[in-house]
């Protein structure tokens, strides 16, 4: 019983004290999908901006050179345009901007925004092609396709055909659909930008006036 009575207590026989298991906090940590992806969108986009050191208005061409790198469909990957562009600026032109800025803006289409994003570009293209009878091009990749299939026609030439459609049809009216978006996304995000990021240091501006003016007012 004494025994019994010493364990409930939390007092060991010839031992420490015995340690209880850690409470669990009243509340948990979000970790749904909505919420990672807000926290990637804060950490990658957001605070490189505020944490650069570099004027307004470098930041925000950084910004608006990523977005139009965003929206060029690229094999190689739009963080190599980016840099790409940042070394051509410098070199050729003695145009600079944020390099981290033009990078990181580029995960705007990523893996979970990339498809519906280059289908818009493709529909964009499509129609400023004038091909509103096959908005989709559904209608050509069937065809194509059922010529694959075609006894008449050998498998490699049919699979080259198909591959001639999604490379150069439709990878064409995908880059025609980009440029006015990309354009336009790169006009919006500097200007967004550039207010943003102004806006920020002058409040935090103000902030540091106020605290050294009420530093100064308290008696010594």
């Amino acid at each position: 019983m004494l025994g019994a009575r010493l364990a409930f207590e939390g007092v060991g026989l010839g031992r420490s004290r015995i340690k209880e298991p850690p409470q669990r906090l009243p509340f948990q940590r979000p970790s749904g999908l909505w919420h990672r992806l807000a926290r990637a969108v804060r950490f990658r986009l957001i605070v490189p901006i505020l944490r650069s050191r570099h004027s307004p208005e470098h930041t925000a061409r950084g910004v608006m050179v990523g977005l139009i790198c965003a929206c060029l469909p690229s094999p190689i990957g739009q963080m190599g345009i980016a840099f790409a562009v940042w070394v051509v600026a410098r070199r050729l032109f003695k145009w600079d901007f944020s390099l981290i800025q033009g990078i990181a803006w580029t995960w705007t289409t990523n893996v979970f925004t990339a498809a519906p994003v280059y289908y818009w570009f493709f529909l964009t293209g499509q129609f400023l092609l004038g091909r509103w009878d096959d908005l989709s091009g559904y209608d050509t990749f069937v065809e194509t396709f059922t010529t694959t299939m075609d006894a008449e026609t050998g498998f490699i030439d049919g699979l080259l055909a198909v591959g001639r459609l999604v490379v150069l049809e439709w990878g064409f009216a995908m880059w025609v659909g980009s440029i006015p978006w990309a354009a336009l996304c790169g006009w919006i995000g500097y200007r967004v930008s550039l207010r943003f990021v102004i806006a920020y240091r002058l409040a935090r501006a103000r902030r540091l006036e106020r605290r050294l003016a009420s530093q100064r007012r308290r008696p010594a």
